[in-house]
């Protein structure tokens, strides 16, 4: 195993949709890939905390972290970081407030999980998130 391999990102982020099925999903700055919102966990910090700090940041929203639902612990390529893992802890959030990109997002998408035609998708959302997506809400594959 490489040292990237071995020295993940750890990220937190949110697997967010609407009443129609549709996920939230960011794409930031001079980046290509969209993804779950979230963000990189800071030493010592809780992943819910860190989650919370980035949807304030990202899209203006402020999360209880008593309304996160605990979905597990995923790794994939990191998007923007060649030769690196993210290592993300995801939690569930309905979405009840609007939306609006912040921070370093550059554009907000609301995908349908069964409709992703040519858009970009991180290795974590494609391969991981979005399968989840299709599924009902107790059916949760960490492989």
């Amino acid at each position: 195993m490489d040292m990237a391999a071995q020295n993940p990102i750890r990220i937190a982020a949110a697997l967010m949709s609407r009443s129609d099925g549709r996920v939230l999903l960011v794409r930031k700055r001079a980046t290509e890939s969209f993804m779950q919102p979230g963000g990189k966990i800071e030493a010592d910090e809780h992943p819910q905390a860190a989650l919370r700090r980035e949807l304030l940041e990202e899209l203006g929203i402020d999360v209880d972290p008593d309304d996160m639902t605990y979905v597990g612990r995923y790794t994939a390529p990191a998007a923007h970081e060649p030769g690196r893992l993210v290592d993300a802890e995801i939690f569930r959030i309905a979405v009840v407030h609007s939306v609006s990109p912040g921070a370093e997002i550059e554009e907000i998408l609301w995908l349908d999980p069964n409709a992703v035609g040519s858009v970009k998708l991180a290795p974590l959302t494609r391969d991981k998130l979005l399968p989840l997506c299709s599924r009902p809400a107790a059916a949760t594959d960490r492989s």
